[in-house]
């Protein structure tokens, strides 16, 4: 396993509290990172549930990063 260079951003603190358990999965942390992300659109209040509205939910530019972690799941 790689070590991550840096540590993951924090969310939501039942978020953060689930998804470490799935650390361990992840070879890079902005896959892991990604995951968070994509936990904390699925259970926002949005109205469609697609990878461009959850990034613009969370701040993200566009939904391409979250397609990694999409993609591993």
């Amino acid at each position: 396993m790689v070590t991550p260079r840096r540590e993951a951003v924090n969310t939501v603190a039942f978020i953060d509290n689930y998804c470490q358990h799935y650390y361990s999965l992840f070879e890079d942390v902005r896959h892991f990172e990604a995951f968070k992300y994509l936990h904390v659109g699925m259970l926002s209040e949005i109205r469609y549930k697609s990878l461009p509205e959850i990034a613009k939910t969370v701040g993200l530019k566009d939904g391409q990063s979250l397609r990694a972690a999409a993609s591993c799941q």
